[in-house]
């Protein structure tokens, strides 16, 4: 990836994450105020669309974690597809320090959160909250120090997050699916073939990809699997690179990215934050906040993300299994390490399908996720903000 391109895409997120402070913030406001009825009603504002005896009938609150938030996903694949194939994943020295530290921070906060939570199964089912990594929040914390942290830094940040939405990719996949619908299964499957010859044979016009991506997302939907996993499945099925008419050489993949990365990042996880992030303040007693699975979510965030990321970066890098970050301290990279416990909107997505968006935590679970993303932000941006910087920062 050029300079110039990882520039661009940090400079984007960060904006992204900046705006969702506000949101978050807003949402809070009408939550716990004279508003929350309005607010409330819009949330399950009532959305149906109906093709003959097809139909699918949810509240706002859910159009926009299964469907909106499966194009959120579809991004994260064709992100996670270019990285791979020829990004800052591409080689084993590129990934080795964020794929290990990757691994840490989500295997140590899981292991907080089952410590304080195990012989209750259902309390259980939220371990993978605290594993993931906010980017656009991280990225935006990392904006507002400037060039006092290293482009390298930023670029391990990114890597880790990307690898982090991978990993939670896999853990939606494997661990919160509902009843299976044979026929759903099938019909998605035959689907995926249909992308993957088209991808093969070189088909590239969009409009095909689009249409069986709207039937793999409806089936998927119907077939108990996650709907957003559908937006992975088809980012990758879009070919990297093809070729038009006229034999010229170009990235459908990259045209789909750049086309939807101001959309998601300045409308559906603004949107997703404002529906998820508005915790009901008024009826939670600070003792509530000391139950089991809260304080297994915010140390998980808090600790467990710094523990893992650089407890296994240390490890790593003094085993010679990796290279620090070029012009990085070790300050600096704990500093980074603090910030990837921002789990904010992908932990409300996994808390979503962990608990079925059920209130039976009095969204302590929600606040959970907020204090210990608000906690992480804060000490990874006084750490970074007070570490001595590094001459060779850009």
């Amino acid at each position: 990836m050029k300079i110039s391109t990882i520039h661009t895409f940090l400079q984007r997120e960060s904006s992204a994450g900046i705006l969702l402070i506000f949101i978050t913030l807003f949402a809070l406001i009408l939550q716990n105020s004279g508003l929350s009825e309005a607010y409330n009603s819009f949330l399950h504002t009532h959305v149906e669309i109906r093709f003959g005896k097809l139909q699918i009938a949810k509240p706002l609150l859910l159009w926009v974690n299964d469907g909106l938030m499966a194009v959120f996903f579809f991004l994260i694949g064709l992100e996670v597809k270019r990285e791979v194939l020829e990004g800052q994943l591409s080689s084993l020295s590129q990934i080795a320090l964020p794929g290990i530290a990757a691994i840490g921070g989500m295997a140590v906060p899981a292991l907080f959160f089952v410590a304080l939570n195990q012989g209750d199964l259902f309390a259980l089912q939220g371990w993978a909250i605290p594993t993931a990594t906010d980017i656009a929040f991280a990225l935006g914390v990392l904006s507002l120090l400037g060039k006092r942290a290293p482009l390298s830094l930023k670029i391990f940040l990114l890597a880790l997050a990307i690898i982090d939405d991978l990993g939670a990719i896999i853990i939606i996949a494997l661990f919160y699916t509902t009843d299976l619908s044979a026929i759903s299964i099938v019909v998605a499957s035959v689907t995926l073939v249909v992308l993957f010859l088209l991808n093969r044979f070189g088909v590239a016009t969009k409009a095909p990809y689009i249409v069986l991506g709207i039937i793999l997302w409806v089936s998927v939907l119907k077939s108990g699997v996650h709907a957003t996993l559908a937006g992975v499945a088809l980012a990758f099925m879009i070919p990297l690179y093809s070729r038009d008419a006229s034999s010229k050489r170009f990235s459908m993949s990259k045209e789909m990215e750049h086309g939807l990365h101001y959309w998601v990042a300045f409308m559906i996880l603004p949107l997703f934050a404002f529906v998820n992030a508005g915790v009901d303040l008024r009826g939670i007693s600070l003792g509530e906040m000391f139950n089991p699975v809260p304080m297994g979510i915010m140390l998980g965030l808090f600790l467990g993300k710094q523990i893992g990321v650089f407890g296994f970066s240390w490890v790593a890098i003094k085993l010679g299994l990796a290279k620090m970050p070029e012009g990085a301290t070790w300050t600096q990279l704990y500093g980074v390490s603090v910030l990837t416990g921002i789990g904010f909107t992908m932990s409300l997505f996994v808390d979503s399908l962990a608990y079925n968006d059920t209130e039976l935590f009095q969204y302590t679970d929600k606040l959970a996720i907020l204090l210990g993303s608000f906690l992480s932000g804060l000490l990874g941006y006084l750490v970074l903000r007070f570490s001595k910087e590094s001459k060779n920062s850009s």
